[in-house]
């Protein structure tokens, strides 16, 4: 299993932090839940994989519909999120 370097460490901190900006301006959370999958083992069988996930949270989604009827909530039409979303990095994108 392969490590990242420095740059490549900073490059995702500032990924996830504009992704963090854009969900938050997008759907309002209130927290964040980051994670990353490492290594083959986390990563499907992909040697020398990494993977992040960001999942925004609110008070009281305690997940309980993938638990306990193994269904997977989806609040909006995917198409409109990212069309919502890719605004919203937009608009990160020109405020630099």
């Amino acid at each position: 299993m392969g490590t990242l370097t420095d740059k490549a460490n900073l490059e995702v901190m500032k990924t996830v932090a504009r992704c963090m900006q854009a969900l938050h301006e997008n759907s309002k959370p209130v927290g964040f839940n980051f994670g990353a999958n490492v290594g083959r083992a986390a990563g499907a069988g992909i040697d020398k994989h990494i993977h992040f996930h960001l999942v925004p949270r609110w008070n009281g989604d305690t997940n309980f519909m993938p638990v306990v009827a193994e269904t997977k909530m989806i609040s909006e039409d995917i198409r409109k999120t990212w069309k919502s979303l890719k605004k919203e990095f937009k608009k990160i994108t020109n405020s630099k």
